[in-house]
C-alpha cells in the first residue's frame, strides 16, 4: 500500500514539473539579471493612448521627483528625530507630519511611473545616487539649519516640478501633469510655508 502510494506521488510530481515546463517560466529572465522580467529605463507596452516617447520622457522626469521626494521623506525623519530647543515639541510633530505626506506623495509618483510602463526606482543605493538634493551630515544640527536645509530642498523640488509639469502638458500627458500640480506641487508649497513661519528674520542659515 506505502509502495502504491509512494509511487503515486512520484508521478504527480513528474506531472507538475512537465505541467510547468510546458507552460514556460513563472519570470521572463532578462541578460543581466536572472529573473528580471524588465529592465530599469525600459518602457513596457501599455494601451493608455501615449506613445512609447511620451511615456518615456514622462517616466524619467517622475523618477527624479521620486528619488528626490523620498531623500526630502528622510530628511523630515531625520529631523524628527534629532530636533531640539525650546521648539522641540512643535517641530518634533511637524515634521513628522510632513514626513508622512512626502510618503504619501512618494506612493503617488512610483504608481504613475509604474502605470506609464517604466520602472520606479526603489532601493536606498539608487536613490543615494540618483538624487540631486545635497547630502545631509550624519550628526544633529541646530533648527535654523534644519529648517533653511529642508527649504532649500523643496526648492530645488518645486523648481524641478513646474518645469517637468509645464513639459508633460505640452507631451499631452494630462496625468503626469495633474499629479505633478495637484500634489507634488501643492503639498511641498504649503509645507515650505508651515516651515518658513518657523524661521525669524536674519535666522535663515546657508546649509552645506
Amino acid at each position: 500500500m506505502s509502495q502504491i502510494s509512494n509511487e503515486s506521488t512520484t508521478q504527480s510530481t513528474r506531472e507538475s514539473r512537465n505541467t510547468q515546463s510546458s507552460r514556460g517560466p513563472l519570470l521572463k529572465e532578462t541578460p543581466k539579471h536572472p529573473h528580471e522580467i524588465q529592465a530599469f529605463n525600459t518602457i513596457s507596452r501599455v494601451p493608455i493612448g501615449l506613445n512609447e516617447t511620451v511615456r518615456a520622457d514622462s517616466v524619467a522626469a517622475l523618477n527624479q521627483i521620486l528619488v528626490d521626494t523620498m531623500t526630502l521623506r528622510d530628511l523630515y525623519k531625520k529631523h524628527h528625530w534629532q530636533t531640539s530647543g525650546v521648539t522641540f515639541y512643535q517641530l518634533h510633530l511637524l515634521y513628522d507630519k510632513h514626513h508622512l505626506e512626502q510618503l504619501e506623495l512618494v506612493d503617488k509618483v512610483a504608481e504613475r511611473v509604474q502605470t506609464l510602463g517604466g520602472i520606479a526606482v526603489a532601493m536606498s543605493a539608487d536613490i543615494a545616487e540618483m538624487t540631486l538634493i545635497p547630502r545631509a551630515p550624519r550628526g544633529r544640527e541646530n533648527v535654523p539649519a534644519q529648517l533653511t536645509r529642508t527649504l532649500e530642498a523643496h526648492e530645488m523640488l518645486l523648481q524641478r516640478a513646474r518645469s517637468m509639469a509645464k513639459r508633460a502638458a505640452e507631451l499631452g500627458d494630462d496625468g503626469t501633469n495633474d499629479l505633478l500640480v495637484s500634489d507634488i506641487i501643492r503639498t511641498n508649497e504649503m509645507q515650505v510655508w508651515f516651515l518658513a513661519e518657523h524661521l525669524e528674520d536674519g535666522t535663515r542659515t546657508k546649509s552645506l
